[in-house]
């Protein structure tokens, strides 16, 4: 898969392409791809997916958008593990802002692109002051000679499949529902720094992983699963949040992992979020803290042991 960063060197002509935000590449993402793949197989045009970096809302709301269900790198990731031939990574500044429609639709899609099928949501707006809609991109497709198809609802459970809902599912603590949606269990990337070694001072040594966010989806107490350590997934439990007993500042991610001594510093973790625990809160003492983490701990490793018994109950 190819990332382009802008249209400054433009691929060669000829794409199947899409246009969204893809947070989270749920189940409704995957289903718009593939669908794009068997276009892309007919015609003979590599798959193209367009992102705008920073999110439209983010850009026009800043603080007050959504968290992010995936920042940039795991998006690129998991749509990499898909039949994606090029991501077209666009910047959302103020001159893509104010671009009107059927500019963006001449400069991007037909010249920079030259797209032969399109596939977007019948509700999707765009160009400045979102004038765009797709009963447009079906005029100029007639007049510059691409077909506009429409992405119907992916439902499940007789819900649509949206990024919104898995948001919404993740603030309840809803993990199983949220990893329905996604088709995964809900996870954050990101590389073990130094910290300042107050889970080990407590007890309970940490990796510590900046989430690079300004707002994270979830937060709380959670028993994880963590890939990057070894030749399988490895049980813990981490903390998502401000850290208010000990701290208080910004986001961070903390993973505690059972039974596991090795140097982690510097690696590059996969963290999986199955089961919320509990809110974060503040602890009168430094000791009532430890009391809660060893619970916390306790609590995450029964949860193992019921999943397992479960596991061998269903194989017998």
């Amino acid at each position: 898969m190819r990332l382009i960063c802008g249209l400054h060197r433009p691929p060669p002509p000829g794409c199947v392409a899409t246009i969204g935000n893809f947070d989270g590449v749920h189940l409704g993402h995957r289903y718009v791809i593939h669908r794009l793949a068997e276009a892309g197989k007919a015609l003979g045009h590599p798959v193209t997916v367009i992102l705008f970096e920073p999110q439209p809302q983010e850009y026009f709301l800043g603080e007050r958008a959504p968290a992010r269900l995936t920042r940039l790198r795991e998006k690129v990731a998991h749509l990499q593990a898909l039949p994606v031939d090029r991501i077209l990574l666009l910047r959302f500044n103020s001159g893509l802002a104010r671009l009107p429609a059927e500019a963006f639709v001449d400069r991007i899609l037909v010249r920079g692109l030259g797209v032969r099928y399109l596939v977007v949501g019948d509700d999707f707006r765009f160009g400045r002051g979102r004038r765009g809609d797709f009963a447009l991109l079906q005029r100029m497709g007639r007049r510059h000679g691409f077909e506009v198809a429409a992405t119907p609802s992916f439902t499940l459970d007789g819900v649509r499949v949206s990024s919104t809902r898995i948001r919404q599912a993740l603030e309840r603590g809803d993990m199983e529902k949220a990893a329905r949606f996604l088709g995964r269990p809900y996870s954050m990337c990101g590389r073990v720094i130094r910290g300042r070694r107050r889970g080990r001072d407590l007890g309970f040594p940490t990796a510590n992983i900046d989430p690079y966010r300004c707002r994270s989806p979830i937060g709380g107490v959670f028993v994880v699963t963590v890939t990057g350590v070894g030749s399988r997934p490895w049980p813990g439990v981490a903390n998502v949040g401000v850290r208010p007993t000990v701290d208080g500042s910004r986001v961070w991610l903390e993973v505690h992992l059972f039974d596991f001594s090795a140097d982690l510093y510097g690696r590059r973790l996969e963290i999986f979020f199955h089961h919320r625990l509990r809110d974060e809160r503040r602890f009168p003492s430094v000791e009532a803290l430890q009391r809660q983490i060893r619970q916390d701990a306790a609590q995450a490793r029964q949860w193992f042991r019921h999943k397992e018994s479960l596991w061998t109950t269903n194989a017998l």
